[in-house]
């Protein structure tokens, strides 16, 4: 069974082609920066270049027909959730919920339907990112709103990150070899958040209804108090889609520190004695070390923390600023390791109370195994177009 997964960005389209009898990558790619003068000027000629790069003559993939699925690694389609054949409704639902994931959604179903017209006869199967968190109890996804909204217009708290969350679960109960595991992982990038996990199951998350919230992203605000957002539209006279551009695009670390909401720029900047970027990171950390500890108590506590993401595997600052504020919880890092870590690896110390680990995430094959559940499952004679996430 040989599956393409393909991971959209905003202005980019990343490929992986596996063949699932042995999880073998066979062929991968990258096109950036779509709708630019050196780059392809929409989704349909991108996907058509990747689609020349894995199948024909001398290929990887002798044709077309040897796809048996396309997965997405989609964000949002409110209650719609789980491993599901890409259709109509599938795709209005996304679009509905495009409100609340405007940098992953719209690319996300241009690149679906530029698929479905290139490939019309090749399944296309998206795992949604918030399939992770199907299990969180009623108490953790209701809001303190008028109970209608969550039951006519589902609005409640999701959870996003889901394939990489779940990576870092089946890694450490493999590497540490069981799964009675209080585990809390953090994905810490442009866009970060932290899940509690019992038992390879997802318990409690930073994420809401959107990934604006929880801790800081790079560009997006976080957590805040709603009334210091209806203030500022009353006091600068802004309409709803201005001040969603607002917390969407120009707040989180960038908004804080006026500089950018790349770390590493942070911490150049940092270094260079710039007051408002070294704020940006101690709010960032601090965000981080808060949800750690609550999620300590959630647990009842914790044997293992993981650091997953493009801040958590690769900055270390970061990594030694959160982990210095919790030795309350018995836990040590040993700076050295931190320092020189490349890669998956330890970083706590011989008597630490619990253990430290930098796992690089691996979402595709998370993505990749699921579509093909689906698809054998469809090729079985089961006619649900869904699967939910398995548990560990």
């Amino acid at each position: 069974m040989f599956i393409l997964i393909a991971n959209i960005g905003s202005t980019s389209f990343k490929y992986r082609l596996f063949s699932m009898e042995d999880e073998a990558v066979l062929a991968d790619g990258k096109i950036e920066r779509i709708g630019t003068a050196n780059s392809a000027p929409n989704y349909a000629l991108a996907i058509r270049h990747c689609i020349e790069q894995i199948a024909g003559e001398g290929k990887v993939l002798a044709r077309l027909d040897e796809l048996s699925a396309i997965g997405f690694k989609a964000v949002h389609a409110g209650p719609l959730s789980g491993t599901r054949l890409v259709d109509e409704a599938v795709l209005e639902a996304m679009e509905e919920f495009s409100f609340f994931a405007p940098a992953h959604n719209p690319p996300y179903i241009a690149a679906m339907r530029a698929f479905q017209a290139e490939l019309p006869g090749v399944p296309l199967v998206a795992l949604f990112e918030t399939a992770f968190f199907q299990g969180l109890s009623e108490a953790a996804v209701t809001y303190a709103l008028p109970y209608e909204w969550k039951e006519r217009f589902g609005v409640r708290r999701y959870g996003f990150h889901g394939a990489s969350h779940r990576s870092a679960s089946e890694r450490v109960i493999n590497l540490l070899g069981r799964n009675n595991l209080r585990h809390i992982s953090c994905h810490l990038g442009g866009s970060s958040s932290v899940v509690a996990i019992r038992n390879g199951v997802a318990v409690d998350t930073t994420f809401g209804i959107s990934p604006q919230s929880g801790v800081p992203q790079g560009s997006r605000v976080g957590d805040v108090d709603p009334f210091a957002v209806l203030f500022m539209m009353k006091k600068l006279g802004l309409q709803v889609e201005e001040m969603a551009a607002i917390l969407g695009r120009r707040s989180g670390l960038a908004g804080i520190s006026g500089v950018s909401g790349d770390v590493r720029d942070l911490e150049l900047a940092a270094e260079k004695g710039n007051v408002q970027a070294q704020l940006a990171l101690d709010v960032f950390s601090r965000a981080v070390r808060h949800y750690i500890g609550a999620f300590f108590v959630e647990l009842e506590g914790v044997d293992v923390i993981t650091f997953s993401g493009g801040i958590g595997e690769n900055s270390s600052a970061v990594r030694e600023a959160i982990c210095k504020g919790l030795s309350a919880l018995g836990l040590g890092i040993d700076e050295e390791l931190n320092r020189t870590i490349r890669g998956a690896g330890e970083i706590s110390t011989a008597g630490s109370a619990l253990k430290v680990l930098v796992l690089p995430a691996d979402e595709e094959i998370i993505v990749a195994r699921e579509v093909a559940g689906l698809v054998g499952n469809l090729a079985a004679g089961t006619h649900s177009t869904c699967l939910t996430m398995r548990k560990a």
